[in-house]
């Protein structure tokens, strides 16, 4: 039995196949509003400790055009406020049906942990753990790229933003590797990059302006303050002048350069409205694609 936990649990070859086959899906059923049958009678539970709403609900929407039955169990009304352990709650959704666990939560490799120990009873999928990986999210980033560039292999893709607090960035820049991209800039103040994440994988800058110059892909990340003490938090205002996306930065790129974002966007802080709302951004299309991939993923794992 397959689980996704890491978007290095993939080789190239496969995040091809996944690639090739949300395009598919896209265009056959997402934009069509259609459905399929595919996992008739299967149960799908999400398990989402940290709030979600992308995430959450293309995978819902994803296993739902899959044809499946879907689980959305609050957590905070579940048994586990009587003091159920994790563990323990998994097994009696096992019990009850579910072949697939979507699992998102605070803490690093908890769904690494819980695929170990619930063995072969049921797929696990990391819907995001803590500032570790976001598998699906990097899929999607990469299906949206491949959209609109040709080759991975000449691609220069600039990261902006809270890249240490990143599961995101962590995913895509494993996923970009994978697919041949060399060309990665990694654009944050000091204290917001991670070292381990740019002794060899990409390049560093320090200023915006330089880093954006001849970029083909922008990706802008959220300030995720929920994982910052209050001191550490940069103040909004004077991110945006140092390291905010406008549009006289965003000039800089290549004029074809596409603008991604993983939402949910704080405008006025990461990124100016005016390049949310340009031809350039893809950020509602990441959304789109996001329910083609993860019926890919589902439909692949469920296999």
């Amino acid at each position: 039995m397959k689980h996704l936990l890491s978007i290095n649990d993939l080789n190239r070859e496969t995040i091809q196949q996944l690639l090739d086959r949300a395009q598919v899906l896209l265009e056959q059923v997402v934009q069509q509003n259609t459905q399929l049958n595919t996992l008739s009678g299967q149960v799908i539970t999400h398990l989402f400790f940290e709030p979600s709403t992308r995430t959450q609900y293309s995978f819902t929407i994803a296993a739902q055009r899959l044809g499946a039955f879907v689980l959305n169990p609050p957590i905070n009304l579940t048994s586990m406020t009587k003091g159920e352990s994790l563990l323990d709650m998994v097994r009696t959704f096992i019990a009850m049906g579910t072949q697939l666990f979507v699992v998102r939560h605070r803490e690093e490799k908890t769904a690494q942990w819980l695929a170990d120990s619930i063995q072969q009873h049921a797929i696990v999928i990391n819907g995001g753990d803590g500032c570790h990986q976001h598998p699906t999210q990097a899929l999607l980033d990469l299906l949206t790229i491949a959209q609109y560039k040709k080759q991975f292999e000449a691609l220069n893709v600039a990261i902006v933003g809270d890249i240490v607090h990143s599961r995101v960035a962590r995913s895509l820049i494993s996923g970009l590797h994978i697919m041949g991209c060399q060309d990665i800039r990694l654009i944050a103040p000091p204290e917001l990059l991670d070292a381990k994440m740019t002794d060899k994988t990409a390049q560093v800058e320090h200023s915006i302006e330089k880093g954006l110059v001849d970029a083909d892909v922008v990706v802008c990340l959220r300030i995720q303050r929920e994982r910052m003490a209050d001191t550490d938090a940069p103040e909004p205002d004077q991110f945006f002048k140092q390291y905010g996306l406008t549009p006289e930065r965003l000039a800089l790129a290549k004029p074809t350069a596409i603008v991604l974002h993983p939402g949910p966007i704080n405008q006025g802080v990461e990124i100016d409205p005016a390049v949310v709302d340009s031809p350039q951004s893809m950020i509602l299309q990441q959304v789109t694609n996001g329910v083609a991939m993860r019926m890919a993923v589902i439909e692949w794992l469920c296999a």
